[in-house]
């Protein structure tokens, strides 16, 4: 029913998505998941054309890409690094039928951008640094992690070629490149929109 509702552009609360996931998920949902309404907003802007590959950068329980798949003519991939909301995020993919998504369990670093045409952030290095409402205790957050890993998206985004699309959310801009300008914010300026310049 939710993702026929998305499908339709029919609104669905948060509180409704959420009920996919376990109690111990779901708790993590405000400060960890996307809400609904930014990633339908984040996934309309990405996909500007059928069959676009967007990448999730951290994609956590898989709540951007499912929501972006179901909502739009894109192809989803999320990355994560925690093998057990990868393993999630595909079974809820699975039973709901919702083809156009496939979530790789890999550290960013492994990733190249090249084979994406546009990318999502929702500030998933930030856990190294602010750690008062962790995932889970299976990854020891390291402060030189946010920056390393920072670095690295930036290099790999402004390899990516004119007109690229990125949307951050909650994001300290650290991995953005200077290749990229800001086409518009929204939710106050915790919600960017860019698009590559040269």
């Amino acid at each position: 029913m939710i993702f026929k509702s998305l499908k339709k552009n029919i609104e669905i609360e948060d509180s409704t998505f959420n009920m996919l996931y376990s109690t111990r998920i779901r708790r993590l949902s405000e400060r960890h998941w996307t809400p609904v309404a930014i990633a339908k907003a984040a996934a309309d802007y990405l996909v500007d054309k059928p069959n676009k590959k967007v990448l999730d950068i951290g994609a956590g329980a898989g709540k951007f890409c499912l929501v972006g798949a179901a909502s739009t003519k894109g192809i989803f991939y999320g990355v994560e690094q925690r093998a057990s909301l990868t393993k999630l995020s595909k079974k809820i993919a699975e039973k709901h039928q919702v083809e156009n998504v496939e979530f790789i369990h890999s550290n960013i670093t492994d990733i190249s951008f090249s084979d994406y045409d546009a990318f999502y952030f929702y500030n998933s290095f930030f856990e190294n640094i602010d750690t008062s409402c962790p995932i889970d205790k299976n990854i020891v957050p390291k402060n030189e992690l946010f920056l390393s890993y920072s670095n690295y998206v930036r290099d790999q985004l402004h390899k990516t070629p004119k007109n690229t699309r990125l949307v951050t959310y909650w994001s300290t801009w650290e991995e953005i490149p200077e290749s990229f300008d800001l086409e518009y914010s929204a939710c106050d300026g915790v919600l960017n929109f860019w698009k590559k310049k040269s």
